[in-house]
């Protein structure tokens, strides 16, 4: 159970499908990532940015990763990110399937 503790999901958005792809491919090309959901219709987001209401629609990233990758990916994530300010919230695992958990901590190492 230890090492799941070390798991962790991370969520980014993107303002068109096709950063959503070349962040994806990257940081799993890179090791970052084990895997990256893109999902692939947009969602509709509402947020204050810069004192004002604003709408768009965004696509999210959900990426898999290990807390010691943590860093590497976030630096990876905003140096190809076009928003000024990216989306990279980080959820901890609890845990899950033992042969999952064991295949994404082997695919980052």
């Amino acid at each position: 159970m230890l090492r799941e503790m070390n798991v962790r999901v991370v969520l980014v958005t993107c303002g068109s499908l096709g950063d959503a792809r070349k962040i994806a491919r990257a940081v799993v090309g890179l090791g970052l990532a084990a895997c990256v959901n893109i999902l692939g219709a947009p969602v509709e987001s509402v947020y204050r940015w810069k004192g004002k209401v604003e709408r768009a629609k965004e696509y999210l990233l959900v990426l898999k990763t290990t807390a010691a990758k943590l860093k590497a990916l976030e630096a990876e994530v905003k140096r190809l990110h076009r928003y000024e300010v990216p989306e990279f919230l980080v959820m901890k695992v609890e845990g899950g399937s033992g042969e999952y958990l064991k295949w994404l901590r082997e695919s980052v190492s």
